[in-house]
């Protein structure tokens, strides 16, 4: 038995061989491994990506991802001028929490080329109520205490719609991203607030100066003046150089290019604040806020389920009222629900990736979801919001955070559950 056992030394040097024929050369195949004569040739290695300058510079993902942005709500982008409005992100393609830079959706409200600002000449003024007016360089900034924060971005378009073919054209208009920079309430604390301010507007620097009435409440909690997004610094279709980003709001409020914030003893309407007529902070805010929302993106519409079998449904939630506490999936059109399981720990105004295991019996089915957030709000059905609303079925007033159904037939094509 001794005389068949291989030394230690004998397998460290069989081990170098073999790291030796993997490095620079291919292995010669054992005798058993040779293909017979007239068989299948062996699998060919995969193709070396050469070196080059641009994918040394700035790296590229595979060739065989193809996950792309999309138009949104039916109108082309570009136009026939050129001009770029909403653009949605591919979450049924989307793994973890953290949308790709370059994945990110986009959205305009005013049809504008995208500035191109110089860092070096872009400044920020804070003035109004305040004791001490002060105009900041993006380089006074970067020398302030920083932060880095996990939040998600919706606009109040993302709406679940029988119109929808798949997941981005309902839910395309959310994105969540790692945002670095400083918090709007240090920049407050330097400029000195007075007692009579209130409100602040927030302007950008886009062609029509849109502008968002928030409460002060909210600039003061954790409102973020933003340079960075994913561990770079922000692209220009969210802002570059300087944005807000505004926890938990729609994302109209979360103004890009800003350049200019005003404290105010009052609410100001302003070319952001369609329909928003709000006067009391307390109803701003949560007229503001997005959700409790959640959505499946995988099995979800435009989807093909090759059999029946086990599957891992997954998805995302959010809300603007916090962290999202609960999650629960049912895979019967709402008969019976199970709870599903985080896939890290829930962050306060960012996207949750919850999971839940599913033995599909091959039979015709819906799959639904619906989330809890930690001030125990509930993510509703249409339904509810009808008789709450009374409304029409299929009538959501502001922004939408129902329940999106996904239809599974016996064939495992998966379409949009609403008709």
């Amino acid at each position: 038995m001794g005389s068949k056992r291989l030394d230690r030394r004998e397998l460290l040097k069989h081990g170098a061989a073999l790291a030796g024929g993997l490095t620079f050369g291919a292995v010669a195949p054992a005798s058993a491994q040779t293909p017979a004569s007239g068989g299948p040739a062996p699998a060919s290695g995969p193709t070396m990506i050469r070196g080059n300058k641009e994918l040394i510079a700035y790296g590229d993902r595979s060739r065989f991802v193809t996950s792309v942005r999309i138009p949104h709500g039916g109108r082309p982008s570009p136009d026939a001028f050129g001009l770029i409005f909403h653009v949605a992100t591919p979450l049924q393609d989307s793994v973890g929490v953290i949308t790709p830079s370059s994945l990110h959706y986009w959205a305009t409200t005013r049809g504008s080329f995208l500035p191109d600002i110089d860092p070096q000449q872009h400044n920020l003024l804070i003035h109004g109520l305040v004791d001490r007016p002060l105009t900041f360089t993006m380089e006074d900034l970067k020398r302030l205490p920083s932060v880095t924060r996990l939040h998600f971005i919706e606009c109040a378009g993302n709406r679940s719609t029988a119109r929808a073919k798949n997941v981005q054209e309902s839910h395309g208009m959310t994105s969540c991203a790692e945002w670095t920079g400083v918090l709007l309430s240090t920049l407050l604390k330097e400029c000195g607030v007075k007692g009579s301010a209130n409100w602040f507007v927030a302007e950008g620097a886009e062609e029509v100066k849109g502008a968002s009435s928030m409460p002060l409440a909210k600039a003061m909690d954790d409102v973020l003046v933003a340079y960075g997004m994913n561990g770079e610094a922000l692209r220009p279709q969210q802002g570059f150089p300087l944005r807000l980003l505004v926890p938990g709001f729609e994302g109209i409020f979360s103004t890009k290019y800003v350049r200019r914030i005003k404290l105010v003893d009052q609410y100001y309407m302003n070319y952001n604040d369609y329909g928003h007529l709000r006067q009391e902070a307390t109803d701003t805010a949560l007229g503001y806020q997005v959700g409790p929302k959640s959505v499946i993106t995988r099995p979800s519409a435009g989807q093909q389920l090759p059999g029946k079998g086990f599957y891992e449904i997954t998805g995302l939630a959010w809300s603007g009222g916090g962290a999202i506490r609960r999650v629960e999936v049912s895979t019967d059109d709402g008969k019976h629900w199970m709870d599903a399981e985080f896939k890290g720990t829930p962050q306060r105004m960012a996207h949750t990736r919850f999971g839940c295991p599913w033995n599909w019996d091959g039979k015709e089915t819906v799959l639904l979801s619906r989330c809890t957030d930690e001030l125990g709000a509930v993510q509703p059905t249409r339904a509810q919001v009808a008789k709450f609303f009374n409304v029409a079925l299929g009538e959501v007033p502001g922004l939408d955070n129902t329940i999106q159904p996904w239809h599974v037939a016996s064939d495992g094509s998966v379409t949009n559950g609403h008709t």
